[in-house]
């Protein structure tokens, strides 16, 4: 039976954000904010937030518990003399960096807690990524990943917002010594949702042809630009699909990428490129883009040539990376922008090896 395309793609878009409980995702926001009390501004401020952390540190990182969650207590620190404290549940989340890293990434239950912020009284889970070991090697990954998210901040504000953090962790047993580290937290996907007037799509059908064209390239030439092929949006790895609530004839949707650690502005060294990749090194780019024509492509290009002074002023400002974690990160932009100088020759880059749906 012939189905028009309109109806497939409604059917694609079929609104499931009523079983968010399903994923990580799940109830990331209460069902109802209280407005009476201020905001805390937990992703509009961009001030580095100090919080302690007091939970079973050993049983934690012995066990990287990803079902049942730890009680914990969670100060955060407003100023030398004044703090919240709450106590709330966390457990570890992800799956690479949940089985490689000695640190694995936490995700926090604020379900009971009542700081007296409306923000922060609306969101039931919060992601917050770690270092994943010891060591200024990995301080820099962490931070050089927070980065990326703020670069891509620049491009849309239909993106995930993060907030720099320093951590105490403390072993509530008193069997191991305190730990300070770096980490940030990731806006709750709901949250994202809230303010974009939109909803979460969950089909597996989805694919490229299904994103808003150029939602779609600037998303795919973004991750070609920082070296990531990490990515899928069948199967959605390392992108949230969500449309607008708004009516639109098209009925597509916005892809969001997320989980940058395996790129070549990150340049982790865990990160080793699949064999079926075909490349040596994570800092080697694959466009994996669908296929557009050449003016289409020279147009997206245009957007990334006028955001550049933005994308090396998040970097050069960030107080954070000493100057030669800040070089390497630019020079391997400089490596994509000397391209764009010639735009022509990106733009065969594209054409050679983009995707057809």
């Amino acid at each position: 039976m012939y189905i028009k395309t309109s109806i497939l793609i409604c059917l694609l878009f079929v609104v499931v954000s009523n079983a968010r409980g399903q994923n990580e995702n799940a109830g990331s926001l209460k069902q109802e904010p209280d407005s009476q009390y201020p905001s805390f501004g937990l992703f509009e401020d961009e001030e580095l937030l100090e919080i302690t952390l007091r939970f079973d540190l050993s049983t934690y990182f012995r066990t990287k518990p990803k079902k049942d969650y730890l009680k914990a207590n969670m100060t955060i620190h407003l100023s030398d003399t004044d703090s919240i404290n709450k106590d709330i549940r966390l457990r570890s989340r992800g799956i690479f960096r949940n089985q490689y890293c000695k640190y694995p990434p936490i995700q926090l239950n604020l379900n009971k807690a009542d700081f007296g912020y409306s923000d922060l009284d609306n969101i039931s889970n919060l992601k917050m990524v770690t270092e994943c070991s010891s060591g200024s090697e990995n301080r820099g990954y962490l931070l050089r990943e927070y980065l990326i998210y703020k670069m891509f901040n620049v491009l849309t504000d239909t993106s995930f917002r993060v907030r720099l953090l320093t951590v105490n962790y403390i072993d509530s047993e008193n069997k191991r010594r305190p730990l300070k580290q770096y980490s940030f937290f990731i806006e709750p996907l709901d949250m994202l949702m809230a303010r974009t007037n939109s909803v979460e799509v969950k089909s597996p059908a989805v694919n490229q042809k299904h994103i808003i064209p150029y939602v779609m390239d600037r998303l795919a030439i973004f991750n070609y630009m920082i070296g990531n092929y990490d990515w899928s949006i069948p199967g959605q790895h390392n992108v949230k699909v969500i449309k607008p609530l708004i009516i639109e004839s098209s009925g597509l949707g916005i892809a969001i990428p997320y989980d940058f650690d395996w790129t070549g502005v990150v340049n982790a060294s865990y990160a080793q490129p699949a064999e079926e990749i075909g490349t040596a090194s994570v800092r080697e780019r694959i466009y994996t883009g669908i296929c557009r024509s050449r003016e289409v492509f020279e147009k997206d290009l245009e957007i990334f040539a006028g955001k550049k002074d933005k994308f090396y002023l998040i970097v050069n400002e960030f107080p954070y990376l000493n100057q030669k974690e800040k070089r390497d990160i630019t020079r391997y932009l400089d490596d994509f922008f000397d391209r764009l100088e010639g735009r022509s020759m990106l733009t065969n880059i594209f054409l050679n090896s983009c995707k057809n749906f």
